[in-house]
């Protein structure tokens, strides 16, 4: 459905210590540094996910009701997931992790050190 996703950031340092454990976490691998770019590029699951200094020169900020969700394996790596989030400089939001509505899925809400609403979801089976 998407080629990408990219969030700006106004400390890189900060950003890749965060992004490296939540994808490690996962079994994903730590961020490529394009530093003529002044980017991270990490690349999962056939996915790309990248975060910048905004091109415009100007300060980032996060996209207000704006969420970036991740597809998880099972509950535990979802778990994983936000520990290595919230260990990394993120926060907690939102409820808990755990199942939602009716069951069918079971979410982690985190934002980055920048303030990017992201979610860990995984599908529960039937």
């Amino acid at each position: 459905m998407f080629s990408h996703v990219m969030v700006g950031s106004n400390d890189l340092a900060r950003s890749k210590k965060f992004y490296d454990a939540v994808f490690t976490a996962i079994g994903g691998k730590a961020g490529t540094e394009d530093t003529a770019r002044g980017r991270v590029v990490y690349r999962h699951n056939g996915a790309a996910f990248l975060v910048t200094k905004p091109i415009d020169g100007k300060a980032a900020c996060h996209a207000n009701g704006g969420t970036i969700g991740f597809a998880m394996a099972n509950a535990e790596q979802a778990n994983a997931w936000h520990k290595a989030g919230v260990a990394n400089g993120g926060a907690a939001v939102e409820d808990p992790p755990g199942p939602r509505g009716d069951g069918a899925m079971y979410l982690a809400y985190l934002r980055d050190p920048d303030g990017n609403k992201l979610c860990a979801l995984h599908r529960m089976p039937a």
